[in-house]
């Protein structure tokens, strides 16, 4: 299997650890490519999608580690996506350069309730410049690490913001923390693609994002797996999402 930008960023992080991350079911064999535990790989049913857009997520150190972080979904499907580490003191060269790059336009996934003075907030993705790429900027980890990279990340400030109101949100039904924006690092890919237009898209990447939570619920010992969707069905409907 060829890999992604982020299997490619989950073996350098692996590179520098100095013992193994310890993630729920670790007992798990996991998969190296899904990191599911191998009876629920899912690898067989990846297929990348033809998409317009390019996303860049931009990762709170071990998130890439966690089998549970489902950042790894968007570049599953979506060609054009690239993954960095953050950095307080050191911004990465290459990202600094990718958010530069001209053949990109970029702007931040973020609630607008964070917006800095003066930066440009939206709940639509916009006309595009002809000949450029929107290039949509994920901060990816727990809300307290995504607050913190955002407001120590100054070169994302002169950026404008795509925020979702709660109505859209709620359009594919997807799962909601204690306020409406805490969702899913797939489930936004999901709100992007659809903003962006690309609707059979972001359809597909809801219900690649539906059958990882339920793999991933198979591998854990105190979930009734019995309860649970087939992993054989879930792949069946995420294949004729592709249609």
């Amino acid at each position: 299997m060829q890999p992604h930008a982020i299997h490619k960023l989950h073996q350098y992080r692996q590179s520098i650890s100095t013992k193994p991350y310890a993630s729920r079911g670790k007992s798990n064999i996991r998969c190296q490519w899904c990191l599911l535990a191998q009876t629920n790989c899912t690898c067989n049913a990846r297929k990348q999608l033809s998409s317009n857009a390019a996303f860049l997520l931009l990762m709170y150190d071990d998130e890439v580690l966690k089998p549970s972080n489902s950042g790894r979904l968007i570049a599953d499907l979506i060609p054009d996506t690239h993954g960095f580490i953050w950095s307080r003191t050191e911004p990465n060269e290459q990202m600094l350069a990718l958010i530069n790059d001209s053949r990109y336009q970029p702007m931040v996934i973020f609630p607008a309730e964070y917006a800095m003075t003066g930066q440009t907030v939206t709940s639509e993705v916009g006309n595009i410049a002809q000949g450029k790429t929107p290039l949509f900027i994920v901060l990816d980890g727990s809300w307290r690490e995504a607050k913190k990279m955002f407001r120590k990340s100054p070169y994302l400030h002169h950026l404008p913001l795509l925020s979702f109101n709660p109505e859209r949100v709620a359009q594919y039904g997807l799962r909601k923390n204690s306020r409406d924006f805490q969702l899913g690092t797939a489930e936004v890919a999901t709100l992007v693609l659809e903003a962006f237009g690309e609707i059979d898209n972001a359809q597909s990447m809801n219900a690649w994002f539906e059958l990882f939570v339920v793999a991933s619920k198979h591998g854990r010992n105190s979930v009734r797996t019995e309860a649970l969707p087939p992993i054989a069905e879930l792949k069946q409907l995420f294949l004729a999402s592709l249609k």
